[in-house]
């Protein structure tokens, strides 16, 4: 309810389609939710802290610190990358997403390092910890803000799909149990002496780094450059293959430049009975269709494709059967004949797409193939070029 009215107050018609400066808005007006509540919660876990002498509350209070920083950096990596493209920038600010995503989790891993150290301090040199009910239940009282935070996060998170968004929303959760370890180990040292309170701050600690690390290992790969969603791919091919005039599509390269802003190259298939300007006209609207269907800017490769030469079918054929024999993974593309004097068949020239990390070289790939296609010729030749995958 509270969320709802938060996000229709801060992002007018926010019911329909968003758009990207709606998502935008939506990326800091959560920003600037978490810095409230986060500032709210250390201001009270902090004088708690200090009264108590709790070395977990304190720790729970520096965490909510990090969360509130987390929430500024989160708040101006929206608002830069929802910078249109610039002379410096030419593909957008999308990326400045994930470059907040990295700081927010150094920061986190940094924080949950320094409580680390605090906390096995305080189990080698325990301290006596006397906490009133009233301080636990004001203590207890902030894991509601956290559970709302969780719920906030996790509506705006999968809304504007956010990555930064979602792992606030991780976070909160997180930090939900951390507070109840603490209030159970506060409970629990009135009735020993072990140090329930130090012991309660390791773990909290090893919540906060293993939370940090997550972020930071998922934004690393994303900065780096991972293979794109099944599903774009599988859209992008379709819209390609519904085109008019194009037979294929292989060699799809996707480059992310933020949530919703892709780059995409491929190489189509077009007929090569047609001239040049009929070839570019296939090929341009191709690239129209998909970007009136995609967030995806496409620019396409052609590749001629002879589909009415029965010799270049024949041969073809016979190498895509012997290749998909062998391992049905393989992908033939870009397919040549190459003759002898006398006009026989010798070599077939051709791209062939294979998995990372096969388990035989090029070499022995060639020679296996060569081998089962000489079945039709002898002294067949094979001229591969062998490519990796992208996607």
């Amino acid at each position: 309810m509270l969320t709802s009215l938060i996000l229709k107050l801060a992002v007018p018609d926010i019911n329909g389609p968003l758009t990207p400066q709606q998502r935008t808005r939506c990326g800091i007006v959560s920003g600037i939710t978490g810095i409230v509540c986060n500032v709210i919660l250390v201001i009270v876990k902090v004088t708690l802290a200090l009264i108590t002498g709790s070395i977990a509350m304190a720790a729970d209070a520096i965490n909510n610190l990090s969360d509130a920083g987390s929430g500024i950096i989160t708040a101006a990596g929206f608002r830069l990358s929802g910078q249109p493209p610039d002379a410096e920038h030419p593909f957008g600010h999308g990326r400045t997403e994930y470059v907040a995503a990295l700081i927010v989790a150094l920061l986190i891993v940094g924080l949950g390092m320094n409580f680390l150290k605090d906390s096995i301090i305080a189990v080698c040199r325990p301290s006596r910890i006397n906490c009133a009910d009233s301080v636990i239940i004001i203590f207890a009282a902030t894991v509601l803000v956290k559970c709302w935070l969780f719920f906030f996060f996790r509506k705006v998170g999968k809304l504007i799909d956010s990555d930064v968004i979602k792992a606030a929303a991780l976070d909160s959760l997180s930090d939900c149990l951390g507070t109840l370890l603490v209030i159970a180990a506060l409970i629990s040292s009135r009735y020993t002496a072990f140090p329930l309170d130090g012991t309660a701050g390791i773990v909290i600690a090893g919540m906060i780094l293993w939370a940090g690390g997550g972020i930071l290992k998922d934004t690393v790969n994303k900065l780096l450059g991972t293979p794109p969603d099944h599903e774009l791919v599988e859209k992008i091919r379709q819209v390609i293959l519904d085109s008019p005039g194009i037979d294929g599509v292989h060699d799809i390269i996707i480059h992310n430049y933020g949530v919703n802003s892709y780059y995409v190259t491929a190489h189509a298939e077009i007929s090569c009975e047609g001239d040049r300007f009929s070839a570019h006209d296939i090929l341009e609207n191709a690239e129209i269709a998909v970007s009136r269907q995609l967030p995806v800017h496409l620019l396409l490769h052609g590749d001629p494709y002879n589909t009415g030469n029965p010799e270049i079918i024949l041969w073809r054929s016979r190498m895509e059967n012997t290749i998909a024999a062998f391992d049905n993974s393989f992908k033939l593309y870009d397919f040549r004949l190459g003759k002898n004097d006398a006009g026989q068949v010798t070599k077939l020239a051709f791209h062939l797409l294979i998995p990372h990390k096969y388990g035989m070289s090029n070499e022995e790939i060639n020679d296996e193939l060569r081998n089962r296609m000489s079945i039709y010729h002898p002294d067949i030749q094979l001229d591969i070029l062998f490519l990796k995958s992208f996607i």
